[in-house]
């Protein structure tokens, strides 16, 4: 491995920090939603420096053994350096510049100017053709156990979601419940459900490498295990001992499939103004009114972890509750067969497979020990013990995404000839496609290390928000390149990148927006966490 890029990466954390004393002088006589712009680019700093890391990791744990590593490392950083110094994306037209900081970019440029100036189309060219023959850079995790689930999970992929994805999307269809066993009877949704109640008892990492997987085959696929993830981690941590032991052994076999229900409209990301409300009766039982939205998977399910305000008098988040309601599952012909619960389905570009829904509770009744950990106002800290897990997921998600987008225009590029030569050979195509492939394996490996972090038991919601934030921009970044690859038949409702196009799309939106994860780790920074 190339130990040049290591003083460089010192150069890149130096810079990072001069942002982060910037921002905080600015910050001395204003809010940080006043110097939201400057917060934000600040994140995405932050966010670029940390992916740098972990590439460069994971290049160097490899040993040279694979020399398309080196490759990728090399023109991550070149990227990357050239976007700090020069100009950073934060979004479509929202371009972060050293400038807007009052910062000077003078020193990192002087460390990266001997990579900038090398030649990097010959580094692109070199790794497009690679591709082109079929070689990939490493992804082993150095774990024969780790690689075998991952091989596991992409047998499965190929064999029972690659075929059909495309047609179940267009058809707007539910994924199968024989496709849904499937995934069960691999252990999809007990992966980190503890043995004592029937899940694996693994690791974030390998919820990553499942979500992964199956998110390369569709997104659908890979976030119908997103529900019992986050129902999972909230009993596991704030149920009650007969909570444990009544859901968690359902949820891990798949015979209970639950859905998240915290949304509402005109709300957000805002979940302190909720106003959907639960009170106990004169039996003990709850009563749910409100009005839910963009509620996925909310027919085909058993049971909703639905967020409340229990306590109307106190406002905010310390108003609001968890309960677990079951639920019956409900039918094409009758979606919303529970009484006091009704329900209308929002039509999407994407993300099909579960749909999405919004909800009406008009008294909709959940038992006496429906309350999450028996405990009234914790609501939203229980939840907030997710969300961890719930963006690296969400990272994971768009990781496998970006892989299939990447795998799309190269099986393009390699087929379509113009002016006869096949695409891969122009210059642009082969650019897109080198591009593509290092943006796929620095958002795994940021991924990866969020992952890594939280199985250590480390707070890490700042590495979770960057792997998300990342993982989003490379997976639209490689669905609009594929696309472009494939020219007006990219367009076309027959071609998969169609798809793969639109799914991009929510990753920058869903479990918090990116402008919300360049908030958490904004703030997170400035506070001396990370």
């Amino acid at each position: 491995m190339d130990t040049a890029l290591r003083p460089i990466l010192l150069a890149a954390e130096t810079y990072r920090d001069t942002a982060r004393a910037a921002l905080a002088q600015r910050l001395a006589n204003r809010t940080i939603d006043e110097e939201q712009r400057a917060a934000h680019g600040f994140a995405w700093i932050a966010t670029s420096v940390a992916s740098l890391e972990a590439v460069l990791t994971w290049a160097e744990a490899g040993g040279g053994a694979n020399p398309l590593d080196a490759m990728v490392a090399e023109l991550a950083f070149a990227e990357t350096l050239g976007q700090l110094t020069g100009g950073l994306p934060m979004g479509p037209g929202e371009i972060m510049r050293p400038a807007d900081l009052g910062i000077s970019a003078a020193a990192l440029a002087d460390a990266a100017a001997p990579l900038l100036q090398s030649d990097l189309a010959a580094t692109r060219a070199a790794l497009a053709a690679a591709l082109g023959q079929g070689q990939w850079p490493s992804e082993t995790l150095h774990d024969a156990e780790l690689d075998e689930i991952r091989a596991q999970f992409r047998r499965f992929t190929e064999a029972e979601i690659l075929p059909h994805a495309h047609g179940w999307h267009l058809a707007n269809a539910l994924i199968p419940d024989a496709t849904v066993q499937a995934m069960a009877d691999l252990g999809t949704f007990g992966v980190c459900i503890p043995e004592e109640y029937g899940g694996l008892g693994l690791g974030k990492l390998v919820m990553c490498l499942v979500s992964e997987e199956l998110s390369r085959g569709w997104i659908g696929a890979g976030s119908l295990g997103t529900r019992s993830e986050i129902a999972g981690e909230l009993i596991v941590h704030g149920g009650t001992t007969e909570q444990k032991a009544h859901w968690l052994p359902r949820i891990a076999s798949g015979e209970t499939l639950p859905v998240a229900v915290f949304t509402e409209p005109d709300v957000g990301s805002d979940l302190g103004a909720l106003t959907t409300r639960a009170a106990q009766d004169a039996s003990g039982d709850w009563q749910i009114h409100g009005a839910k939205t963009w509620i996925t998977h909310a027919a085909r399910s058993d049971v909703m972890t639905l967020l409340a305000r229990t306590l109307p008098d106190t406002p905010g988040y310390a108003g609001l509750s968890l309960l677990i309601v079951p639920k019956p599952r409900g039918t094409e012909a009758d979606p919303f067969p529970a009484e006091g619960m009704s329900g209308s389905e929002i039509a999407v570009l994407g993300y099909r497979g579960m749909r999405e829904y919004a909800l009406q509770f008009d008294g909709m009744r959940a038992p006496a020990e429906a309350l999450l950990g028996g405990k009234e106002g914790a609501g939203f800290k229980q939840l907030m013990q997710t969300f961890e897990g719930a963006r690296i997921q969400t990272a994971a998600r768009a990781v496998g995404v970006t892989r299939r987008a990447l795998e799309l225009g190269l099986a393009y590029a390699l087929q379509r000839k113009q002016f006869g030569q096949a695409l891969i050979q122009f210059p642009r195509v082969a650019d897109k496609l080198a591009g593509c492939l290092v943006e796929f394996v620095t958002a795994r490996e940021l991924t990866y290390a969020a992952a890594r972090t939280k199985d250590a038991g480390r707070r890490c919601d700042i590495e979770a928000g960057m792997a998300k934030l990342f993982g989003a921009r490379a997976a639209w970044t490689a669905a609009d390149a594929s696309l472009q690859i494939h020219g007006g038949n990219g367009y076309a409702l027959e071609y998969e990148i169609s798809r793969v196009l639109c799914d991009a799309r929510i990753l920058s939106i869903f479990e918090g927006a990116a402008e919300i994860q360049a908030q958490v780790i904004a703030r997170g920074l400035l506070a001396g966490r990370g």
